[in-house]
């Protein structure tokens, strides 16, 4: 290499060590703001099956915490469930997007949870550095949970019937000191989204669910909802920065906020009305996007508050 060369890569370095500078020092006052708050992560998607998003996701999560953050990590797991399933020849059938889940089917729901994906996210963060620990919601009652129903109306005869989903549940009590617990002893909680039922029942809870719950419990300054998606599209495909709750419920009246979203949106206005100062949807297949939203003027995303 000739010393024009050398020259010119020194000086494309130095520029490139600047702009990480100037990166990090535009940060600061982003950093100073959510200076010790909870933020609760609910993590999946093809994020999770992605090997470098999911590098990604565990070096920021360590980022997270080593700038004073305290985030607590709720992961999903829907696709691997849907393959282990298949290998033992389990059928499974949903409804509202939601798997009917008997008895069979959630010893699998839990051992894949608690078991293969909780241990391998924790393997991540641990390997990026952090100290995470893997706990269920089933761990010390973390999450009390009661049987989830939904009911159909015939359309003729207009009768409504309640249908059953098995072991699916709904969060009724989240003890909030198990976390704290965690993080006074600066872990990062990574929980599978299990719960236990009046009769000591495992019950399978949809992650964004659970991690609403989570929010709302431990008072986190913010919920992040990890997805595939960008966030809450408009009518033309344009994405919507900012909503308020008043907002969703008449984005949802209209059908502008339509299928899969629609739960989605019931859990962030759940968390904005029981005091998360904001949720935020983000797609999770954006490199680094956890750390675009909370530490850059802009953010990315839909985020989702009180009014």
């Amino acid at each position: 290499m000739s010393e024009t060369e050398i020259k010119r890569t020194e000086s494309r370095l130095k520029r490139d060590w600047l702009g990480t500078a100037r990166t990090l020092s535009e940060a600061l006052p982003y950093i100073l703001r959510y200076d010790e708050k909870t933020i609760v992560v609910k993590y999946g998607g093809h994020a999770m099956g992605n090997e470098g998003l999911a590098l990604d996701f565990a070096r920021d999560i360590v980022l997270l915490k080593q700038v004073c953050l305290n985030p607590i990590v709720v992961h999903g797991g829907g696709p691997q469930i849907a393959a282990m399933l298949e290998r033992l020849n389990i059928k499974s059938s949903f409804i509202d997007g939601l798997r009917v889940t008997d008895k069979a089917t959630v010893e699998v729901v839990e051992m894949v949870l608690a078991g293969a994906i909780n241990k391998q996210i924790v393997t991540s963060i641990n390997s990026a550095g952090g100290k995470a620990i893997g706990v269920s919601g089933k761990d010390a009652n973390l999450i009390r949970a009661q049987k989830l129903t939904r009911s159909v109306r015939d359309p003729d005869s207009h009768i409504e019937a309640v249908l059953d989903l098995g072991f699916v549940g709904e969060p009724t009590v989240v003890n909030p000191e198990v976390l704290a617990g965690l993080i006074k002893a600066d872990l990062i909680p990574v929980v599978a989204p299990i719960g236990v039922g009046p009769d000591g029942e495992t019950l399978n809870i949809n992650a964004d669910t659970a991690a609403g719950a989570i929010a709302a419990a431990t008072k986190a300054t913010r919920l992040l909802l990890l997805t595939d998606v960008a966030g809450v599209l408009d009518k033309n495909g344009e994405l919507i920065p900012r909503l308020t709750v008043a907002e969703c419920r008449g984005l949802m009246t209209d059908g502008t906020i339509s299928g899969g979203m629609i739960p989605k949106i019931e859990t962030c206005i759940d968390a904005v009305e029981a005091g998360v100062e904001a949720v935020v949807i983000l797609d999770g297949r954006e490199p680094h996007a956890m750390l675009l939203e909370l530490f850059t003027p802009h953010g990315v995303g839909t985020m989702i508050t009180k009014g």
